[in-house]
């Protein structure tokens, strides 16, 4: 049993925004230490920022209007903790305390993704999606339900009739969505919104990454200031998770869909 939003839920355009933001973080240094959280809905959207470098206003309403259109914006900006500052230095070191799982894909997770995916590219609108081994559930908003209907026999298509959805019909919040992103590898440390040092977008992904590869579900552990982690040096750890945020091309894509 599995469930999948696409980038027009609510939930991911925060994510979204938070992306673009730590993108934007990226353009002005090398190794930024940033913390974002997004709260969206209503025509209002709230941004605070935990960051070692300052990012533009117009900046930030560029990235905002580009993902989420004509909204208001309030971006609250501040310096990152001195003693957490001090904890990365004079070398890179695990940004906080953690637990991380990764864990297969299976074959069902891998069709409701793709079945999310071939969706959004017809209507990339609001849209979230279950499929519990036969029963394939699709809420899909601004959508032909007959088109759906036609395209997947059998499946429940918009239960309650017809819809719009998006951030004027509900809110979105950062890294509200991580059982879509991660599916079995949930655990408590969010995605998006974060520099590579944190631990949670580093050790996940590594984790994430190492149980495709050998197909064994992985767990591991580590406390803010591990300067090693499954053996490995953190930087080794925090270089994986740069290569694969680079390959898909940045943050804000990686919020797109996540890591399944």
């Amino acid at each position: 049993m599995f469930e999948k939003v696409n980038p027009a839920h609510p939930d991911k355009i925060a994510d979204r925004i938070a992306g673009a933001i730590v993108d934007l973080a990226y353009n002005e240094s090398a190794n930024p230490k940033i913390a974002v959280e997004v709260l969206i809905g209503h025509g209002m959207c709230n941004i605070a920022a935990e960051s070692s470098v300052h990012i533009s206003a117009t900046d930030i309403l560029e990235a905002v209007s580009r993902i989420a259109g004509d909204v208001v914006v309030n971006y609250h900006e501040v310096a990152q903790d001195p003693i957490l500052a001090r904890n990365q230095a004079n070398a890179v070191r695990c940004g906080d305390n953690g637990i991380f799982r990764g864990v297969p894909v299976t074959d069902e997770q891998r069709a409701l993704a793709e079945i999310a995916r071939e969706i959004f590219a017809r209507y990339p609108s609001d849209g979230k999606y279950i499929l519990d081994s036969d029963r394939l559930i699709i809420c899909q908003s601004c959508a032909d339900t007959e088109d759906l209907q036609d395209q997947f026999p059998g499946a429940e298509i918009n239960p309650l009739g017809d819809w719009t959805g998006g951030i004027d019909v509900d809110t979105g919040a950062t890294n509200r969505k991580l059982g879509s992103d991660m599916a079995d590898s949930i655990t408590g440390g969010g995605l998006h919104g974060k520099d590579l040092s944190k631990a949670d977008v580093s050790v996940n992904i590594y984790a994430w990454l190492k149980a495709q590869r050998d197909d064994v579900p992985v767990e591991l552990c580590c406390a803010i200031g591990d300067d090693t982690v499954d053996g490995r040096p953190y930087t080794e750890i925090v270089r994986i998770a740069r290569d694969y945020i680079r390959r898909i091309g940045g943050f804000e894509k990686f919020a797109e869909w996540g890591l399944v």
